[in-house]
């Protein structure tokens, strides 16, 4: 199994990129977010990579963290989601937005996706959500990949970032230890992140409480 590729990228195409690894080409996809965030013709690169195989069919997914390769993992196992349906809901959301959309049982951000119906997104939802909590926990943890020493000659690779990700997942282990369930700790984390982006932990911790304290 392919995990990660490390090189200089020879050629990018719409959907793809053709990465020489000390002599050796390898196409990876990527999603239209990722393709937007990685760096031009002739700079190194490392991505990490998950490997489809088919009997008439071998393709390598290419992500810039080990999150979005975790849930493009997680979307395949959903019935009726394939390898393009996984790429057009991570370009449309981004792994943060996945986390989010999915906490919050909001199917219709899903449903964006190019190609994604409502039937295909509630699904994933449904059998998605309680996989959100450790998904967004693995956002502040899981570090970028790195080209490091892979590449000859290596070149500095600009990182996709991903917004105030530890905040989260540091607002998300507070609320656990205060005794709140998974479930309606990312649910109120994902609310509080999205009505104040890039707010520190302090602020996401105070704004979910918010949202879970009893009504009336």
């Amino acid at each position: 199994m392919i995990g990660k590729l490390a090189g200089r990228i020879d050629y990018r195409g719409t959907d793809h990129v053709l990465i020489d690894v000390r002599g050796v080409g390898y196409v990876v996809h990527v999603s239209e977010r990722t393709l937007a965030a990685l760096p031009g013709v002739g700079e190194a690169v490392a991505l990490y990579t998950d490997l489809l195989v088919r009997e008439d069919l071998l393709q390598l997914f290419g992500f810039t963290t080990l999150v979005e390769k975790e849930w493009h993992r997680l979307l395949m196992g959903v019935q009726g989601i394939g390898a393009k349906a996984s790429m057009a809901i991570l370009g449309t959301l981004g792994p943060d937005g996945v986390s989010r959309a999915i906490a919050l049982e909001d199917w219709g951000s899903v449903k964006a996706a190019p190609g994604v119906g409502p039937k295909i997104a509630q699904r994933v939802v449904l059998e998605l959500k309680g996989k959100a909590p450790a998904m967004m926990a693995m956002s502040g943890a899981a570090p970028l990949v790195d080209a490091g020493d892979e590449v000859i000659e290596p070149v500095a690779v600009a990182p996709l970032q991903t917004q105030n990700a530890s905040a989260q997942a540091e607002a998300l282990s507070a609320l656990g230890n205060l005794g709140y369930g998974p479930g309606e700790a990312a649910s109120a984390v994902a609310e509080a992140a999205g009505a104040n982006e890039g707010a520190e932990t302090s602020v996401l911790i105070r704004e979910a409480l918010k949202r879970l304290a009893p009504k009336g």
